[in-house]
């Protein structure tokens, strides 16, 4: 470890206390996603104090710092703001039903405990290209009908990554940094690299059917409800033909069922998430979730209104960078590198960043519970906040300085999925059904 590093622990050993309570004041204040306005506030206030350029209200609540010169390779890492709707956790906002079920307040600590040690001027100069400390908005589903208020606040893009990735406040970047608590099962403290991971779409489906009065005509009623079991049922019937290597994944919620006992159910409302490891699968298996709505609208002599609720796309997996991997052996982590064969059924924007830009991802230990649910919450601080940031920093360092020599090579032998065009135009077409 040379001395600059050496520096760069010391500095964030110096302001433990500050990044814990920044930590725990985020906690302490959940917000949805794309009003998370207090937590952006608090980061772009620290942000400035560090002396960072600072831009806010990207994608409404997104807060970018940076520093740096345009000539080199750009660094963007990345904190996610959002917490996640989960009324019965004990710290869950009374107002807004979200908790830190999910652990983005460490990741938001990570992000800020980097940003304090890259404040030091000598530290710096040891850098080459640029560095952006990115707090993004809504990594968390969007529930369908809070999307029409946000579409009236200019928001067209679903998610906070996506969005932002379609108004260009990705431009610059070359390499992104993310960082989660573990999200598989993974005994070690560290787990290094970015795992595959599943992405979805999702639909609203409106069936329309007609009333009648359930004890005199029946008959002459069409029965939006048995229209939507119908459907339902035939996706269940069509789970055997799922490969187990596309890790799909349906899942319905009826959201309205009719509206009286007594009449035959005239219209029913059902959200439909098709999960899948590929976008390709995803396709597929939405064109069977749409024959079965058709083809029980057909049987009863209904209808079927969609409307395409965007998700995410699959994180396309990368093994741990030698940087990432020489900084855990020099704090002697305790970790494990991602194997082939690693998979994540659950889904995040980070797989939409993935088919643009190299990902550099760890994720870790500190907390007991599950993800998302009432009993998630941090128990090591250390693990959770301060390790993390210490990990992030010292590859940051690694992958920039040398005039930016590592961080160039992971830009270089990068192949996109798409260019960012390609992108906008296919969350457009086949996302949002346009």
């Amino acid at each position: 470890m040379d001395g600059t590093e050496q520096k760069i622990l010391r500095q964030i050993d110096h302001n433990r206390d500050r990044i814990i309570a920044f930590a725990e004041d985020i906690a302490a204040h959940p917000e949805p996603g794309f009003e998370e306005k207090r937590t952006a506030e608090k980061t772009a206030e620290l942000l400035r104090k560090l002396g960072y350029e600072v831009q806010t209200g990207l994608a409404l609540t997104g807060v970018r710092g940076d520093w740096g010169s345009e000539k080199g390779p750009n660094l963007t890492v990345i904190g996610e703001m959002d917490a996640i709707g989960c009324r019965t956790h004990p710290m869950a906002d009374p107002a807004n039903g979200t908790a830190h079920a999910c652990g983005h307040h460490a990741q938001m600590a990570a992000m800020m405990g980097t940003a304090v040690a890259f404040a030091d001027p000598e530290i710096r100069k040891e850098l080459g290209g640029s560095l952006t400390f990115f707090a993004v908005p809504a990594e968390e589903y969007i529930d369908a009908d809070r999307r029409p208020l946000l579409r009236e606040k200019g928001v067209r893009f679903m998610s906070g990554k996506s969005e932002l990735i379609r108004i260009g406040a990705f431009d610059r970047t070359d390499i992104a940094m993310t960082t989660h608590v573990h999200m598989v099962p993974v005994e070690e403290d560290f787990y290094l690299g970015n795992p595959a991971c599943n992405g979805f779409t999702a639909e609203r489906v409106t069936v329309r059917g007609k009333a009648a009065h359930a004890a005199v005509d029946p008959w002459n009623g069409v029965n939006a409800l048995s229209i939507a079991t119908s459907a339902i049922q035939m996706m269940a019937l069509m789970r055997e033909t799922f490969r187990e290597e596309d890790h799909v994944r349906l899942h319905n919620v009826i959201r309205k069922a009719g509206d009286v006992l007594n009449s035959v159910p005239d219209e029913a409302v059902v959200e439909t998430k098709v999960r899948a490891a590929s976008l390709e699968m995803i396709e597929k298996n939405r064109e069977k979730v749409h024959r079965a709505y058709d083809g029980a609208a057909y049987a009863f002599g209904g209808k079927i209104e969609r409307e395409v609720l965007q998700g995410y796309m699959p994180v396309i997996p990368r093994e741990a960078d030698e940087a990432l991997i020489q900084a855990a052996r020099e704090l002697g982590l305790d970790y494990r590198t991602v194997q082939k064969g690693d998979f994540n059924n659950a889904c995040t924007d980070v797989g939409d960043l993935s088919h643009l830009f190299p990902v550099v991802n760890f994720t870790y230990k500190g907390f007991e519970g599950k993800l998302h649910g009432a009993d998630f919450r941090i128990t090591d601080p250390e693990t959770a906040y301060i390790l993390p940031a210490k990990l992030q920093a010292l590859t940051a360092y690694k992958l920039l300085k040398n005039g930016g020599e590592k961080a160039r090579e992971i830009k270089d032998s990068f192949q996109p999925a798409f260019n960012v065009g390609e992108y906008i135009r296919y969350v457009e077409k086949l996302l949002l059904g346009k």
